[in-house]
């Protein structure tokens, strides 16, 4: 890579971050169970169940019955029979639109809001005039989840690369594909799940897999053959957004990436704001004098990075 370019790698949390549910998950089993024709229960009933059978499948089939080969719509589906078998009535029959209508649910924005003005904020980033201290803007998802975060993002309106992390040769087929199929520009170009990577936030690992993703991309824009091992190359910033500090800020920081933290987390208060950093510092500068800096919402980053006095500044 030609010396002085700057690349950047944006990569961001989901749940809590990109979107965050309509109501708590038990309100919303609560109402499409009694939709299906169980209403003998309290809430706290469910609440109660549901964290039992949640434990229990976690114990017996980890990641989302990943580990076992389950998968995770048997996961779920074992997760919701387990939840409501002890609420049905005595001789109830289990009403068989309720796991069809759940798995729906929460695989879509039947059962999230995105964070406002997500659409347009994250394709902001994509015009040339927003990138005036890079000269590409690579966007992925680095999230603790089981597979449905592609179709929920997809659900929003934003256009979705089929890429996801594999660990097999397959991985190889979907890099070359995405690179044949790129054409429109995606609005968010990777996926990289715990289900897939096999670790979680704040272990390193699910963030140097993103970086392999990466590398994987740029190798087959070159015509070189992809493998997990490809290297990433110099001149690429990596920058993590999350809404959670134990998890987000810590995992990113400790893999040697850049994290801003969203919202109104508990330790926010003590961080920070990027809004606040003086006019003509760039991402570089901004890091080099906070290990960390927060936003109040996707859209002010998008802004940030797009205001025209921006300026790029070699790193040290």
């Amino acid at each position: 890579m030609a010396a002085g370019r700057r690349n950047l790698l944006l990569c961001f949390d989901a749940f809590g971050t990109l979107f965050s549910p309509k109501g708590t998950v038990v309100q919303q089993y609560a109402r499409v169970a009694r939709q299906c024709g169980i209403a003998d229960f309290s809430e706290d009933q469910l609440s109660t169940h549901l964290a039992a059978a949640l434990s229990r499948e976690r114990t017996l089939n980890p990641n989302y019955g990943k580990a076992t080969g389950l998968g995770a719509t048997q996961w779920w589906t074992k997760v919701i029979h387990d939840t409501f078998t002890p609420l049905l009535r005595k001789q109830q029959p289990f009403p068989p639109a309720l796991v069809p209508a759940l798995l729906r649910r929460f695989a879509s924005d039947e059962g999230y809001d995105a964070q406002p003005d997500l659409v347009p904020a994250l394709r902001a980033l994509r015009h040339p005039e927003s990138q005036h201290a890079f000269d590409e803007v690579v966007i992925g998802v680095v999230t603790n989840s089981d597979d449905r975060v592609p179709s929920i993002l997809s659900s929003m309106g934003l256009h979705v690369s089929p890429l996801r992390y594999s660990a097999n040769d397959n991985y190889n087929a979907q890099t070359n594909d995405y690179q044949h199929r790129r054409g429109d520009t995606y609005d968010v170009d990777f996926h990289c799940m715990s289900y897939d990577v096999g670790y979680e936030k704040p272990d390193t690992r699910i963030f140097q897999a993103a970086e392999s993703m990466l590398a994987g991309i740029l190798a087959a824009r070159e015509g070189r053959k992809v493998t997990m091992e490809s290297q990433l190359p110099q001149g690429w910033y990596k920058v993590f957004v999350g809404d959670e500090h134990a998890k987000d800020v810590v995992g990113s920081a400790n893999a040697g990436w850049h994290p801003i933290l969203l919202g109104a987390d508990a330790q926010a208060s003590a961080v920070a704001s990027l809004e606040d950093c003086p006019p003509g510092h760039s991402l570089a500068d901004v890091f080099r004098l906070h290990p960390v800096v927060r936003v109040p919402s996707i859209r002010s980053l998008a802004l940030w990075l797009s205001r025209p006095q921006w300026t790029s500044h070699e790193e040290s």
